[in-house]
């Protein structure tokens, strides 16, 4: 009889900034393999499509709108996901955005701007999920999985985007941290970093987009540039019991662009 070590059929997974781009490539896996889904974002007409979308793989899928730079919408929020599904297996912290501005020219309100979301989102996202995982294993029911969203600015400079690495960077180190404090709890932390992946954002820049592309889909030794759909199965995966052994790690998904550099 064959097994599906990848089925995630009675497992919860909370994804912020899932009603696009790549949180909804994490969302999207998940449900394919068979997760119920709760997505967070702060748009709703975006959140329904969202919803509308995951359905169809036939899990039950909730969205909510939260703020996660908000650190009591965070909490309130997920409550009301604890509540409204029951449990919480895996948490994906993945709301995010980029801004770019020189160093030199970079007002505070860039700066901390970027940071309130990009890092301090994630740092309440994972620390309410943590929260109700340790409380689960308290009661005899250990295990889960938080993932973050990093990116390749955690291990090289991009100009113009300094603040976007701090983000970054100041999460992969906390995941290390946290996979040493949460590991005896039986909660997994890792990293999944991207390299370039066509997403709406990047589409939003019109013409200007396409040089770019044409760039890294040159540089990369697969031809071509990454898009959600490639994240989809390290989401399955890291969520599933296979992972059960995975932690404190920082996963490249670039196409192999950074092995050529």
């Amino acid at each position: 009889m064959a097994i599906n070590m990848f089925d995630l059929t009675g497992k919860v997974a909370l994804v912020t900034g899932a009603n696009s781009g790549l949180g909804l490539g994490y969302a999207r896996g998940l449900a394919k393999a068979g997760a119920d889904i709760v997505v967070w974002g702060r748009r709703a007409a975006q959140n329904r499509d969202a919803v509308a979308h995951l359905s169809q793989f036939g899990g039950r899928v909730v969205a909510q709108e939260v703020d996660v730079a908000d650190s009591a919408a965070v909490r309130q929020g997920m409550a009301d996901a604890i509540d409204r599904m029951g449990r919480l297996d895996t948490v994906v912290a993945n709301a995010g955005f980029t801004t770019r501005a020189a160093f030199v020219d970079m007002e505070d309100d860039i700066y901390h701007g970027l940071l309130a979301v990009n890092q301090h989102g994630a740092v309440y996202t994972l620390r309410e999920a943590a929260r109700h995982m340790v409380a689960r294993a308290q009661a005899g029911d250990p295990g889960g999985s938080l993932m973050i969203c990093g990116s390749l600015s955690i291990f090289g400079g991009v100009p113009t985007m300094s603040h976007y690495g701090a983000a970054k960077g100041a999460l992969a180190s906390m995941s290390r941290a946290l996979a040493l404090e949460l590991g005896p709890h039986g909660v997994r932390v890792n990293v999944v970093a991207p390299g370039f992946i066509i997403t709406e954002m990047v589409m939003a820049a019109g013409a200007g987009a396409q040089p770019v592309i044409d760039m890294f889909t040159a540089r990369s030794p697969m031809g071509r540039c990454g898009t959600p759909e490639d994240f989809e199965g390290i989401a399955v995966y890291l969520a599933s019991d296979a992972a059960r052994y995975h932690t404190g790690d920082t996963i490249i998904i670039d196409g192999g662009h950074s092995a050529a550099n």
